[in-house]
């Protein structure tokens, strides 16, 4: 598999963008090498600069989940760029599309949309300081919300692969200001707020976290949440940016039945398109700016072209069985990989949710960014290596999620477990 082109590419980046790379996530940093450009994709499959053929389990990141140039999607970003791609004013799409998560999302009954996730938290986490007139955050260790200056602490996901403990530049009243908790362990938030009485303006969290690799919540945990971030008058962000409209159409809140104060949401909602969104209840909303004194704005927010393509994103996943069709594909893909690596005795473990899995080498439980830490990167650097020389592309870090797509087939999975059995490290 020759990688000439992408090579010579990758030569010519690094001179004229930082590591060559426009997002650390796309750096090999953690499993060596140089990363491969992309220049065309379709359904589940991606072709490189030199034209290998791969399966892709990136799907940029999470919004590929009805495949790659899905022609509903491509026709509808086509007609509505015809119509122009930017006003810098309100459009009819706005209201469609805000119409559809409100239907669809349990604790959002007004949205605001915004550019990208990050926006999305950033803004999240100023609405929530302005409502409870409080300074101070609580996060999770491995929790990745973006690159907003207090959420760079402790983060996961690019940060773990940089090897980097908390971003340089970052002002250290933001650090001082963020509490940082352990996933799944509630005590260890109540501990904190109990600590930190009447400081805490916001608790943010995976629902399902996507950042340290995916790990579920344990049962109680939610709810455990739910309830300290109440009783303490704290407000409850959910960062569904992965999660939302993935693992269900309402997003992990409506798996687990519980509701958050806000809800940040990208990805998905913008059909393969630079889009996020965050929005509560009606009462909370109208503290942002123009009905309230909390500002955020943005030239392309709600851009035409990414609702276009989110409206009919959505509106192909409303459809019956669509997630149905999606966890029985995970489970076969999550299931066919645990199997291939127990008959090999090789020791790994597979965390899985609707449309996510991860693999972790280790023959321990992976259930917070400890556990997850605590595993085998160099075999999963050599594994990662060999499945993309095996024609399988994912995502290069052990604390990404995979991301399938409902443009997955049998014959993509049967090739997959194919490639696992011939990638394992020795």
């Amino acid at each position: 598999m020759s990688r000439a082109k992408s090579a010579q590419l990758f030569k010519d980046a690094q001179a004229l963008i930082p590591g060559g790379v426009n997002s650390p996530a796309r750096a090999w940093r953690s499993v060596g090498g140089d990363p491969i450009f992309f220049k065309k994709a379709s359904g589940s499959r991606v072709w490189d600069a030199d034209d290998n053929e791969l399966i892709d389990y990136v799907c940029s990141w999470g919004p590929m989940i009805l495949g790659h140039t899905n022609p509903i999607v491509i026709e509808a970003a086509i007609d509505s760029a015809r119509m122009g791609t930017s006003f810098g004013a309100p459009t009819e799409l706005e209201v469609e599309m805000a119409r559809r998560v409100v239907d669809a999302v349990p604790s959002i009954e007004v949205v605001r949309f915004v550019s990208s996730g990050t926006e999305a938290t950033m803004s999240a986490l100023r609405l929530a300081r302005a409502k409870t007139g409080r300074n101070k955050i609580l996060k999770f260790d491995g929790g990745y919300h973006g690159h907003e200056d207090a959420l760079l602490v402790a983060a996961g996901s690019g940060l773990a692969n940089q090897g980097i403990a908390s971003s340089a530049g970052v002002h250290p009243d933001y650090a001082a200001a963020t509490l940082v908790a352990d996933y799944n362990n509630i005590e260890s938030v109540r501990v904190l707020l109990e600590a930190n009485k009447g400081e805490v303006a916001a608790l943010i969290v995976e629902p399902i976290a996507g950042n340290m690799g995916v790990v579920t919540p344990e049962p109680g945990f939610l709810e455990g949440l739910r309830d300290l971030t109440t009783e303490h008058g704290v407000l409850l962000i959910f960062d569904e940016v992965i999660s939302g409209f993935r693992v269900a159409f309402g997003g992990a809140q409506s798996v687990y039945g519980v509701t958050p104060d806000i809800t940040c949401l990208g990805k998905i909602v913008g059909g393969g398109f630079p889009v996020g969104a965050y929005g509560a209840s009606a009462e909370i909303m109208s503290i942002v700016a123009p009905l309230g004194p909390m500002y955020q704005a943005g030239t392309l927010s709600g851009n035409p072209v990414a609702m276009a393509a989110g409206i009919a994103t959505l509106d192909e996943l409303a459809k019956p069985g669509v997630y149905e069709g999606l966890q029985a594909n995970t489970d076969k893909l999550a299931d066919g990989v645990i199997d291939v690596f127990r008959k090999s005795g090789v020791p790994a473990v597979v965390n899985r949710a609707c449309g996510l899995m991860t693999v972790f080498f280790t023959s321990n439980s992976v259930t917070d960014m400890t556990s997850a830490s605590d595993t085998d990167r160099e075999a999963f650097g050599m594994f990662f290596h060999g499945m993309v020389d095996n024609g399988v592309y994912l995502p290069p870090s052990q604390f990404e999620a995979w991301f399938m797509s409902i443009a997955h087939t049998d014959a993509d999975i049967a090739q997959t477990l194919e490639a696992v059995a011939n990638s394992l490290p020795s």
